[in-house]
């Protein structure tokens, strides 16, 4: 998709429109992280990687960080390191969801698993990365299943993870006991997240395709809706 169509008066609506939906999710709890002091997973999480597929890999991330970036001023959040890296999680989910090149998908989470078990702890819960090989094996597979709303949303999510755990461990201090502990907590949520993304997708498809119905407008080269999932199918 073309980055300069998103900029144009029908773009920017739907720019607009998810950033507006993003600031509420970013602003809504889920659950706190572990190791840092009032930093919380939001409801962020259960629909930010779809704007990939609507907007496309490079304008859904770019929209992701418009969002992020608007969040983090609005909020007033300290300008440092660690809240700076935790922007770039949720551009990589983004960037996976919308995107049917294999490459990135593959090489992302094997940079990240590299990097966990480069860190001395890391060597120790070496098979937490583990983790991170889901969405390597989502990408791997045959089309016809890696293509489906339920895998990408787990590769997704799980992307969001590997970028996150990469940088984690190397700026918040933990013991390998607390990265064991995380294993049930993590498995729990990121099933939570995935079915999150993938009803969000389903539902965003039905609601957009209503809209643009409605305000009678045309957006095929700005806005990616996928038929099967609107009222009308």
């Amino acid at each position: 998709m073309d980055i300069s169509k998103i900029f144009t008066k029908k773009g920017s609506i739907f720019l607009i429109l998810f950033s507006a939906l993003a600031l509420i999710g970013m602003n809504i709890n889920f659950s706190k992280l572990v190791g840092a002091e009032s930093q919380f997973f939001t409801l962020f999480q259960f629909f930010g990687p779809v704007a990939g597929s609507f907007l496309g890999p490079i304008v859904g991330a770019l929209s992701v960080l418009i969002a992020q970036l608007s969040n983090f001023f609005i909020v007033g959040n300290e300008f440092d390191l660690l809240n700076l890296l935790r922007l770039t999680p949720m551009l990589f989910a983004a960037y996976y969801f919308g995107s049917k090149k294999k490459s990135l998908g593959v090489i992302i989470p094997l940079i990240a698993i590299a990097l966990f078990v480069l860190h001395p702890v890391g060597r120790q819960v070496w098979f937490f990365s583990l983790f991170w090989t889901i969405p390597i094996i989502v990408k791997i597979l045959p089309k016809k299943y890696s293509d489906s709303v339920a895998a990408k949303s787990l590769g997704a999510t799980f992307t969001a993870h590997a970028i996150g755990g990469a940088f984690w461990i190397w700026t918040v201090p933990m013991t390998a006991a607390q990265w064991i502990a995380l294993i049930p907590i993590v498995i729990y949520e990121r099933t939570l997240f995935a079915s999150g993304i993938a009803v969000s997708y389903i539902a965003f498809n039905a609601a957009l395709d209503k809209l643009v119905e409605k305000l009678k407008i045309d957006v095929k080269d700005i806005l990616s809706i996928e038929k099967r999932f609107t009222l009308k199918a």
